[in-house]
């Protein structure tokens, strides 16, 4: 079993999450809470238990999946549960899902009488490579994603790559964004060898290492002060598509869906901005439409997705913030972009669909 330490607490690759008893064991908890979805309590909660045999004394907080139940309505929801059951500072809350489970759950922890300790048990590829990992916990309000949040360390994170048997195709690829994000802001080697691996034959190593350059991120930066702002790389225009898509389509884009998009936008302007080289930039496109779906939209909501960007957490003084590419591997931050360049972006992804 492999593991990274992340600030205060300690990432396990735990196939069979082997070391999850031990753990709950030496914890000496008061009471346990598990916190899913509908469909995590169907595929993972089984399996769960079945690595847990003497585990029988914990409730069960169910929530409705779907980034638009990440609210702070739902969050009073697990709030009154937590208060019904009796929770105490020295309960536990485990997080047994996909990004909206991880990142509410670790909301409603985090604030639940000032703080009750949690561990994150990731489910989705999304969640395993990004939203378990580096303590920022959020929920969304009024279509703003993560603006309520707290940056809290869980008592520990456990992955365990069976999960990704219980995920659908799309799921796999939503998730896939996120890996291909890492390469292309800190590992030009890694996002080789991305371009050449189909999702399906995405293996532990890989998972490793996507893991390991967040947390290498992280560590340097906790709080998203400097260099854990490349995170973002992609999701200043793929939130605002993303919350579009989420308010308008019968089918809403998935979060891997709407970044790769944004990854494409944010491509060009790191060509435009921060010398990008062309190369890179075709590249960049070239990889990303070959395992992402195209998404078409018409100028005329320019305007509606711009104002989703003016509420992003990375703009200063009124300014739209990003980070960028300077070359494959290599990303900066604090790029403060104007609104017709950024419509420029979005006309050379359309650009890209004729």
């Amino acid at each position: 079993m492999r593991t990274l330490k992340s600030n205060t607490y300690t990432v396990y690759f735990d196939q069979g999450l082997t070391q999850l008893a031990s753990f709950l064991n030496e914890g000496a908890y008061s009471k346990i809470f598990i916190l899913t979805d509908e469909n995590t309590g169907e595929h993972c909660l089984p399996k769960l238990k079945d690595s847990l045999p003497l585990l029988e004394n914990y409730d069960l907080i169910e929530v409705d999946s779907g980034e638009e139940n990440k609210n702070i309505d739902f969050c009073i929801g697990i709030w009154k549960m937590l208060l019904d059951f009796g929770a105490d500072r020295n309960s536990l809350m485990i997080n047994l899902g996909g990004g909206v489970i991880t990142d509410m759950g670790g909301f409603a922890a985090s604030t639940f009488k000032r703080g009750i300790p949690f561990i994150q048990i990731p489910t989705t590829l999304l969640s395993q490579v990004d939203a378990s990992v580096g303590g920022k916990t959020g929920v969304d309000l009024d279509s703003v994603k993560n603006i309520i949040g707290t940056f809290t360390q869980p008592e520990a994170v456990f992955i365990n790559r069976d999960f990704l048997d219980t995920l659908g195709h799309r799921q796999l690829v939503s998730g896939y964004a996120e890996v291909l994000k890492h390469g292309l802001i800190f590992d030009r080697s890694y996002f080789n060898k991305l371009k050449d691996t189909s999702v399906e034959q995405f293996t532990e190593d890989l998972l490793f290492r996507s893991v390991e350059i967040k947390n290498e991120v992280v560590l340097i930066d906790p709080k998203e002060k400097g260099l854990r702002k490349i995170l973002n790389f992609g999701h200043t225009i793929g939130h605002a598509i993303e919350t579009h898509s989420l308010a308008n389509d019968k089918k809403p884009l998935l979060h891997g869906e709407a970044i790769a998009v944004g990854m494409i936008c944010e491509a060009y302007l790191s060509h435009q901005l921060n010398k990008l080289p062309a190369e890179d930039l075709r590249e960049v496109i070239t990889t990303i439409k070959g395992i992402f779906p195209d998404y078409r939209f018409q100028q005329a909501i320019y305007d509606e997705v711009i104002g989703y960007m003016r509420n992003d957490k990375k703009n200063l003084g009124g300014q739209i913030g990003f980070s960028l590419l300077q070359q494959i591997g290599v990303c900066g931050y604090d790029f403060f972009v104007d609104e017709e360049t950024i419509k420029d972006s979005l006309d050379f992804y359309n650009s890209l669909l004729a």
